[in-house]
């Protein structure tokens, strides 16, 4: 009975998921503050007196990707099906911020794949694409982890991931250029080895078939 209670002391002590989220919202509104106060601003001005908590929610947000997993995005919807020809979702919408500046890159995400035995909920690989978007990102990691991703849930022949985004790094700091478009894609199985296959995904997305693989950026 004493070791019962003392488990169910430590269990009480542990902070909640709500607790956790608090305590982090908390250390962010005071980092946030410090950033503020650090560049010279007055955190008493009417316009600054509520912003510390406001970019703390607003970041948090952001980064909310890092308490998902594919588990919890999936929820199981997947479904036996006998279809065996190429799925395709477009121009699914992300926003992510990049790792090296912490500046934000808006695009849209292409996906297909093709499905062996199942496939999974439409809405899900646009949910799949949230989780991996709010993080600290590359453009070219988050092609493929939402390749991989997909692969390994769905068991398919062949996944394909093409992004398009404007980063802000780009256009607002450094080279400074307003019109740069950053494409990177991911294929793997049948999409990588089959170029009649690789061929029929970039044509949907009107890209040309000998489409190539971006090389990893770097840290400038």
């Amino acid at each position: 009975m004493k070791n019962k209670t003392l488990f169910s002391q430590s269990q009480s002590n542990e902070p909640s998921n709500h607790d956790a989220k608090q305590i982090k919202l908390d250390r962010l509104t005071e980092l946030f503050a410090s950033i503020i106060s650090t560049i010279g601003e007055d955190l008493h001005r009417e316009g600054l007196v509520k912003t510390p908590r406001r970019a703390a929610k607003a970041f948090q947000y952001l980064m909310s990707g890092y308490d998902l997993n594919i588990e919890q995005v999936v929820n199981n919807a997947l479904f036996k099906c006998d279809n065996n020809e190429m799925v395709i979702v477009k121009d699914i919408e992300l926003f992510s911020l990049c790792e090296h500046h912490l500046l934000p890159f808006i695009g849209k995400c292409h996906i297909g794949y093709l499905p062996d035995g199942k496939v999974i909920g439409l809405s899900k690989m646009a949910r799949i694409v949230d989780m991996y978007a709010r993080r600290l990102q590359i453009q070219e990691s988050l092609s493929n982890q939402i390749a991989q991703s997909l692969m390994n849930v769905t068991g398919a022949s062949g996944v394909g991931v093409v992004i398009e985004a404007m980063h802000s790094c780009m256009i607002a700091r450094g080279v400074r250029k307003q019109n740069a478009t950053v494409k990177t894609c991911a294929m793997i199985g049948s999409f990588k080895n089959d170029p009649a296959i690789r061929k029929e995904f970039l044509t949907s997305l009107h890209l040309p078939g000998a489409y190539s693989f971006s090389p990893p950026s770097e840290d400038l």
